[in-house]
């Protein structure tokens, strides 16, 4: 069972990202001073999570309004089109179903209850995830031999109390000297399985029908969120949104579908249990959203030179959606340079960070790379279409542009898009992974650490930016120039 929480950031998990700073102004280079994945273990629910979580949605008004034009469901009235007449219209299945009591516990099974445990059973399967996954990124003294003998000396005396089980468990993961792997309580876990990026109250997951095709399953449903009020079920089977089937959709992408101002409605159409029915439901989202990118046109070397300059904030799921009409907007203004600004930029959303460098990056560039003990979590991220601008980027960055971030950084600088102006970045490049206990309590677990393109790790040293202080545009086309040719020698 996969929870997908793939938040990033510096600061612990129980901290929420630091308040955005007021935009800074963009100057001209004059006056630019810096100076001043693992296997999941029998029902273990497994998510990509990189430090903290926010529950801040954001969305923007000047974006939105745009949208709005372009997208019926964006409006403030329900849609009124052919999909009207076919909400809560119950489609049926045509092929041969269990009978409705096995559609009933297809619904109810053991991914979603605790089952029962011993208080020594407990303590042991948080041994065997972290024997079987974790990663000493820091002191590098973790051997299997030594995680054994804890084990026996823990499980040599009865443990009397389900209380002391996770009191032996916290103390056990603290011993390995991580400060992303931590024990999560039942009530802790419970919230962040249902954490929700979606704007409407339901968490989903990625869930393998056994054919190597992948389902969109709710895992977690806010109790009177939108989607609760409108008929929603755990369980349920996500089909399309919108009318776009999300068949092969990752459960990010339709997320971010599901995203959109407050007040306006988003068409869901699910199936409950494993045979149906099939139904289309009408859900008004319920929250302000604001979006992390801001932009705007300055005029440099006299007027003579556009340059459109991009903030963000932080990656969510609405991250590349606004970035790329910000990107537009900007190149109908006339900007032929780019700055994007990751100063004080904690990261958020891995998954958002990757789909943001993929916009400025060729087919078949690498995005990151990822390692761990696992053969599951090491991989390589590969951007898979043609690039949305290729004129000459500059990414801003400091101590405070963290983990998603970074990612996007060093994508762009090692591929020679971008040059990077600013301080050393933050340096975290970890990945953790979310584990359900049997027990309804569970364990984050770091599993992997993320490499860039030229094979750098990212964590602790952070990545040194190629200029203090802002240059002129044609040494940046210089630099990147030059990159491009030692990259085809």
């Amino acid at each position: 069972m996969r929870l997908l929480l793939p938040y990033s950031s510096p600061l612990s998990a129980t901290s929420s990202p630091a308040t955005p700073q007021f935009l800074p102004e963009f100057p001209p280079p004059s006056q630019f001073d810096y100076s001043a994945l693992t296997k999941i273990l029998k029902k273990s629910v497994v998510g990509t999570l990189t430090g903290a979580l926010s529950l801040t949605l954001v969305f923007s008004s000047p974006i939105s309004s745009v949208a709005a034009t372009n997208d019926p469901y964006l409006s403030l009235n329900p849609p009124s089109s052919s999909f009207e007449s076919s909400l809560n219209h119950f489609d049926s299945s045509p092929e041969d179903c269990p009978n409705e009591e096995e559609a009933d516990t297809e619904i109810q099974d053991d991914d979603f209850k605790p089952q029962l445990v011993t208080n020594e059973g407990i303590v042991e399967e948080a041994w065997e995830i972290v024997n079987g996954a974790f990663l000493d990124t820091r002191s590098h003294s973790w051997t299997p031999e030594t995680w054994q003998k804890q084990k026996d000396d823990i499980l040599a005396s009865p443990i009397k109390s389900r209380s002391k089980a996770h009191e032996v468990i916290k103390n056990m993961l603290a011993s390995l000297g991580d400060q992303y792997t931590r024990f999560l309580s039942p009530d802790e876990f419970s919230r962040m399985s249902k954490y929700d990026i979606t704007g409407i109250g339901i968490n989903l997951r990625e869930v393998s029908d056994g054919g190597g095709n992948v389902k969109l399953k709710v895992l977690g449903l806010v109790l009177d969120s939108p989607a609760d009020i409108a008929g929603v079920k755990q369980g349920d089977e996500i089909l399309a949104v919108n009318g776009i089937d999300v068949s092969g959709k990752s459960s990010f992408e339709v997320s971010s579908l599901l995203q959109g101002p407050s007040k306006t409605f988003v068409v869901l159409k699910v199936k409950h249990g494993k045979c149906g029915p099939v139904k289309s439901l009408k859900i008004q989202r319920q929250v302000n959203a604001l979006t992390p990118v801001s932009y705007r046109l300055e005029k440099v070397d006299n007027g003579t030179v556009s340059v459109g300059y991009i903030r963000l904030k932080e990656f969510n799921a609405l991250a590349r959606k606004d970035l790329v009409i910000a990107m537009k907007r900007l190149q109908d203004k006339g900007a032929s340079y780019f700055v994007m600004d990751l100063r004080d930029n904690l990261g958020g959303l891995v998954q958002a960070g990757i789909e943001t460098a993929k916009l400025f990056l060729d087919e078949g560039d690498t995005v990151i790379y990822t390692a761990g003990r696992d053969p599951e979590a090491q991989k390589t991220v590969v951007s898979d279409k043609k690039p949305l601008i290729t004129a000459p980027l500059i990414v801003m960055v400091n101590s405070r542009t963290a983990s998603a971030s970074e990612i996007v950084a060093s994508a762009l600088h090692d591929n020679c898009k971008a040059v990077l102006v600013g301080e050393r970045t933050y340096g975290k490049g970890l990945i953790q992974s979310v584990y359900e206990l049997r027990d309804g309590s569970g364990v984050v677990v770091t599993i992997g650490k993320y490499v860039t393109p030229n094979h750098m790790d990212i964590n602790g040293g952070g990545i040194e930016p190629d200029f203090r202080n802002l240059p002129a545009w044609d040494e940046v086309k210089e630099r990147l120039s030059k990159c491009n040719i030692l990259q085809r020698s």
